[in-house]
C-alpha cells in the first residue's frame, strides 16, 4: 500500500436475496428504515430498489398499517399461484433457470410459469415472488372499474371499426395484435358488448348497435327456451330415412330441390329417383313459394305409379313449408 493512502471499508455487494427480505417485510408492514437495518442498507439505497424492482406506490400520511396497499391474501388451493410456488419460481429465475425448468419443479405448464413471469416482473426485468403476489391479489379484486369508462381513445378507436363494419371479435383480435402485451390498448369482445348493450357501462355511442349482424338493442339470454318459428321443427331428419333409399336398391325414392334464377326472378324445381337417376322438373312460371310447388309436384307426379312413390328428400326451404300438406 502506498504511504500516505488510506483505505476505507470496502461497500457491501448486496445479491438478490437481500431485495428479496427487504421486499417481504415491508409487504409485511414493516418501514423501510426497519426492513433495511438488518440488511445495513441506506434509505436510498432501499428506495431506488423499490422503484427499480417493485414499481408499485408506497402509501404516505398518519394511519398506514404498512407502506404498501396490499390486499389481504388467501390461501386456498385452487387455479392461481400459491406464494409458495411463487417462491420457487423467484430460486429459479434469479438461479439462471429457464421456464420449462421452473415447472417441472412446481409442477405446472411451462405457459403458467411465463405468463407469471411476464406479468409481475419489476420494470427493471426482475422477479420477487413477494412482489408478484401482491401484484396478483391486486389484480383480482372485485369490483373493478369498466375498462371502457376510463379509456375513451380505446372506444374512438373501436367506434372506427365498428363503422367500417367490423364486428366484435375481429376487433378484440386485431387490438390484441396491435397492442400485444399492452393490456390497456386491448379489450375482449365480451366488453363490447356489454358497452353495447348497456349503455351506462361505456363511452360508446348508444346507436352503436346498429352496426352489429343482427342490429339487436338489447342482449338474448342464452337459457331458457327461445321461440322456434320454424315450420321445419318437426320435420322428419335425414337419419330417419328408409334405409332402402341409401343404398338406391328400391326405386321409388326422390330427392328434391330448387333452382333459383337471378334476383329469385325465376325458379326451376328438381326431381331426381335415387335408383335410376330419372329426372322430373317442375315448372314455376310465377312464384315459388310452397303452395306454388306443392302444386307443380302433384301435378307432375301424380301419373307416376304408387310403387314409385315412396318418399321425397327436400331440404328445409321455405318452398317446403307446406310438406304435411
Amino acid at each position: 500500500m502506498s504511504a500516505g493512502l488510506i483505505s476505507g471499508p470496502r461497500k457491501r455487494v448486496y445479491d438478490w436475496q437481500d431485495k428479496a427480505q427487504f421486499f417481504e417485510a415491508v409487504i409485511a408492514g414493516s418501514s423501510m428504515g426497519s426492513a433495511l437495518a438488518p440488511i445495513g442498507a441506506s434509505l436510498d439505497c432501499g428506495t431506488r430498489w423499490w422503484r427499480d424492482s417493485a414499481g408499485m406506490k408506497l402509501k404516505s400520511g398518519p394511519g398506514h398499517v404498512g407502506l404498501v396497499d396490499a390486499p389481504a391474501v388467501d390461501a386456498r388451493v385452487g387455479r392461481g399461484l400459491t406464494a409458495l410456488e411463487r417462491d420457487m419460481i423467484q430460486a429459479g429465475h434469479h438461479t439462471g433457470l429457464i421456464p420449462a425448468q421452473i415447472a417441472r419443479q412446481i409442477g405446472r405448464h411451462r405457459g403458467t410459469v411465463c405468463r407469471e413471469l411476464a406479468r409481475n416482473q419489476g420494470p427493471d426485468g426482475t422477479y420477487y415472488a413477494s412482489i408478484a403476489h401482491v401484484k396478483a391479489a391486486n389484480r383480482r379484486r372485485r369490483p373493478k372499474q369498466f375498462k371502457l369508462r376510463s379509456n375513451p381513445r380505446l372506444c374512438r378507436e373501436i367506434e372506427l371499426l365498428m363503422d367500417q363494419g367490423w364486428s366484435p371479435g375481429l376487433i378484440a383480435q386485431v387490438l390484441e395484435i396491435d397492442h400485444g402485451s399492452h393490456h390497456a390498448g386491448r379489450v375482449s369482445h365480451e366488453t363490447i358488448y356489454q358497452c353495447l348493450y348497456v349503455q351506462t357501462r361505456g363511452l360508446l355511442r348508444a346507436d352503436l348497435h346498429q352496426q352489429l349482424s343482427l342490429k339487436r338493442r338489447a342482449r338474448v339470454a342464452r337459457t331458457g327456451q327461445r321461440p322456434n318459428p320454424s315450420p321445419f321443427k318437426e320435420a322428419y331428419k335425414i337419419s330417419q330415412r328408409p334405409a332402402e333409399a341409401d343404398d338406391r336398391a328400391v326405386p321409388g325414392h326422390w330427392e328434391g330441390d330448387l333452382i333459383v334464377g337471378k334476383n329469385n326472378g325465376s325458379a326451376i324445381g328438381t326431381l331426381v329417383e335415387r335408383s335410376s337417376r330419372f329426372t322430373i322438373l317442375l315448372h314455376l312460371p310465377g312464384r315459388h313459394t310452397a303452395d306454388e310447388v306443392a302444386a307443380a309436384m302433384i301435378a307432375q307426379m301424380r301419373s307416376l305409379p304408387e310403387h314409385l312413390l315412396r318418399s321425397i328428400t327436400w331440404d328445409r326451404g321455405v318452398e317446403l313449408a307446406a310438406y304435411r300438406d
